[in-house]
């Protein structure tokens, strides 16, 4: 694994793309990790949906050391301690309370916990936490909501996720406020499901190519 300092100051700045991956079955997790390190996709948040998650966690911590695994749609304060203990390096939730964010800052690894309102990015800024999940992206007001925070909010910075793909997504790397964005659609659910690595890899080159610009639809 490589050390902390080997790392840029932030998991938002590792790649343009967070690959946001479900995984059914533990074993798929290592060569799925390897597919989407090769294609330049790092930083894959494993999300908590299936009971394969943690054991998929830890598995690519420690079988795939170049990519930097962590644990999304963390909810609970057990939660946090289980998939830190997994091997997790970086924590994403889809919404956060006073109790849970707690929990994530106690954890010693990076979290992004998730906002859809300004009220949500401004509470998050008075208790010092400057990086954020924008979720449900698209549903919450896509680009136009994000830049129009970029104005008033310019310390506040954003990975949006959710119902984001390969057109839209440089829209939104073009916003001042907005590091990264978060996708799934590099990990197509029938090569997933054929075990076609190599297509996984070539989209994910794809994903880690894009840059500012493009058109949302």
């Amino acid at each position: 694994m490589a050390s902390p300092s080997a790392l840029p100051a932030s998991v938002l700045d590792l790649a343009p793309v967070v690959p946001v991956v479900v995984i059914e079955d533990a074993g798929d997790a290592v060569p799925l990790a390897r597919a989407l390190v090769a294609g330049g996709l790092p930083a894959i948040e494993v999300t908590l949906r299936t009971p394969a998650a943690p054991d998929a966690i830890r598995e690519i911590a420690v079988q795939v050391p170049e990519a930097v695994v962590g644990a999304g749609t963390v909810i609970s304060p057990e939660q946090v301690t289980d998939v830190v203990a997994a091997g997790a390096r970086f924590l994403v939730s889809p919404g956060w309370t006073d109790v849970l964010l707690e929990a994530m800052r106690g954890s010693g690894v990076p979290f992004l916990p998730g906002v859809s309102t300004t009220s949500e990015v401004v509470a998050l800024l008075e208790r010092g936490v400057r990086e954020m999940k924008f979720f449900p992206a698209e549903a919450a007001g896509g680009t136009a909501y994000l830049k129009s925070l970029a104005g008033p909010l310019p310390q506040a910075r954003f990975c949006p996720t959710g119902g984001i793909g390969p057109a839209c997504a440089p829209d939104y790397l073009a916003l001042p406020n907005v590091a990264c964005v978060g996708g799934s659609w590099m990990l197509p659910r029938d090569a997933v499901a054929a075990r076609d690595w190599g297509r996984v890899e070539a989209l994910a080159r794809e994903a880690a190519a894009l840059s500012a610009g493009g058109t949302c639809r």
